[in-house]
């Protein structure tokens, strides 16, 4: 598919080039083989690579880059360096096929057709460790994979967003815009032709898709899990089916494997994150989870759950680490022989994500806390017990899971992030917490409990805008392109009027409440240079605001 105009994915050259240069000698051999071996080999280095000879730009993309000095984190590390490309001809040339690597962990994922002699490749003096990832074996019992659990009950189609005050910023005019949010799934079947999402289609709001599994972009014929949750996101029917960020743009990224339960799929995970990471996704929502393989020799302990064990949350913690905010699902597995959290949302800097019931009562599946180090987990919960979704063109569905629970919370976070340019992910894990029920009694099946988001905007307010002097400040004044009025009080009621010098008003908005300080005006972008007036009636009194716009 056409990804965009401009650099928001040119920049990605560095991690396309890397993998052009790795898969066609393969490709032939990829049609034809059937691999039933998957190999994750560990790297002691990345060989003669230096962060500081590396230009951000070849890396990443300037959403990126921008999100990175927002946060004030480096704009390239160690771990931005890609897999020393030599390492991997070595194993190549070794008979073992490369699928996919992961900078951040230093890994490479290799395949075959027979099972191969692991101890060569240890011996190799670049290789540190190889830990074989998937191979033939029967189904396991357990199962928590894809499936769309129907529920029988049917509170109000958008009580999702009743019970988290949502509307509160949906009435603000806050619906995600300007965020770009990846979704780890395991497929979108009919994400491409579905009505619920053809005003996301129709505004050009899937920015990119990408196949980790198969190494293509085709992810509308797998799983129709990730489409459920893509319209819990992005959904639009009117009186049927209210997604919770209409506005923010989209990565469908697969990672998931829904036939089989194997830790290469983790593999899958840290490359897709890598994917959203350079793009510059702002959110991660994974409604994934990994605790219990089909080989019980390659399954996890509950002690494993302690945030640092597993590949895939060492992962989620560095996506983390360059300023993506990481949501997860707390898994479904409490009425299981399991019943804890999964990985990664034991991740100490990621959301987990619980369910409950439309009335806000812990569901019966949905997996408990602590993390195995005793952190609270999960650490906020959503409506995951009907939810409406559309999978198929002749019905919306009710579902159940912490799979639906997750993009309500990640999908308000694209709102609040909107809402406060100035927040990182940090800010809004913070808010959340702080906004919760529980915050002063958290527990390991609610965590901190169902976040108020009119309180979590509150919240960034005070530590994110600053309080004039007057009771309303334009700025910058003259300007260019977006214009931000600042007021002292929220507004409340908010009628906006825009004239020109002659007294024409070209631009007339109402808002019944508008619950934040600051009001981002981006109308007279395209508007001719000169002097306009800016009327604005709040419940606080009436105000107006004089400003000049200038050519660039």
């Amino acid at each position: 598919m056409e990804l965009s105009k401009g650099r928001l994915f040119s920049c990605l050259t560095g991690w396309l080039l890397f993998l052009a240069l790795t898969f066609p000698a393969n490709k032939a051999a990829c049609q034809e083989t059937q691999f039933n071996y998957y190999y994750r080999i560990y790297f002691r280095d990345k060989g003669n690579q230096r962060a500081t000879d590396i230009q951000p730009q070849s890396l990443l993309s300037d959403r990126a880059i921008a999100r990175r000095l927002k946060a004030g984190i480096p704009l390239i590390d160690y771990r931005d360096l890609p897999v020393f490309r030599d390492y991997i001809f070595q194993i190549n040339d070794m008979g073992l096929t490369f699928h996919c690597a992961s900078k951040w962990m230093n890994t490479a994922l290799f395949k075959t057709a027979a099972e191969a002699d692991t101890s060569i490749l240890k011996n190799l003096d670049f290789v540190t460790n190889v830990t074989i990832v998937k191979r033939p074996s029967g189904k396991s019992a357990y199962s928590d994979k894809l499936e769309l659990s129907l529920s029988d009950s049917y509170p109000p189609y958008d009580n999702h967003l009743i019970m988290l005050n949502g509307y509160t910023l949906i009435n603000s005019g806050f619906n995600g815009k300007g965020i770009l949010v990846a979704v780890l799934d395991g497929g979108f079947d009919k994400a491409d032709v579905i009505s619920g999402l053809s005003p996301l289609r129709g505004r050009n709001g899937i920015k990119a898709t990408k196949d980790l599994i198969t190494g293509g972009d085709k992810v509308y014929n797998y799983s129709s899990h990730g489409t459920a949750v893509l319209t819990v996101l992005a959904g639009q029917i009117t009186g049927q089916l209210e997604g919770v960020s209409q506005g923010a743009d989209y990565l469908l990224i697969r990672t998931e494997d829904g036939s089989s339960e194997f830790p290469v799929e983790e593999d899958f995970w840290a490359a897709g994150a890598e994917y959203a990471d350079s793009c510059g996704a702002d959110i991660i929502s994974s409604s994934l989870g990994y605790s219990t393989y089909d080989a019980p020799e390659m399954s996890y302990d509950y002690s494993d759950m302690d945030g640092n064990s597993t590949f895939v949350s060492r992962a989620a913690d560095i996506a983390a680490s360059k300023g993506i905010l990481v949501v997860t699902s707390a898994g479904n597995a409490r009425d299981k022989q399991w019943v804890r959290i999964i990985a990664p949302s034991d991740g100490d800097s990621v959301i987990c994500a619980g369910a409950v019931d439309g009335n806000g009562i812990i569901s019966t599946f949905s997996s408990a806390g602590p993390s195995a180090d005793g952190r609270v987990k999960p650490d906020n919960v959503a409506q995951g017990v009907s939810v409406t979704v559309q999978v198929s063109e002749e019905s919306l569905s009710r579902v159940n899971g912490t799979s639906f629970s997750c993009p309500i919370l990640s999908g308000f976070s694209a709102c609040l992030m909107q809402a406060f340019p100035d927040a990182v992910n940090t800010d809004i894990i913070s808010a959340l917490r702080s906004s919760s029920d529980r915050l002063s009694h958290p527990d390991s099946l609610y965590g901190y409990g169902i976040p108020d988001l009119q309180v979590a905007a509150e919240i960034l307010e005070g530590n994110l805008v600053f309080i004039p002097e007057k009771e309303s400040v334009a700025s910058p004044n003259p300007f260019t392109g977006d214009l931000e009025i600042t007021f002292r009080r929220p507004p409340g009621m908010l009628r906006l009027d825009i004239y020109t010098v002659t007294g024409e008003m070209i631009i007339s908005k109402q808002y019944n409440e508008y619950i934040t300080r600051r009001l981002v005006i981006n109308d007279l972008q395209n508007a001719p240079r000169g002097l306009y007036f800016i009327r604005m009636a709040t419940s606080n009194g009436v105000y107006t605001n004089k400003v000049i716009k200038i050519d660039k």
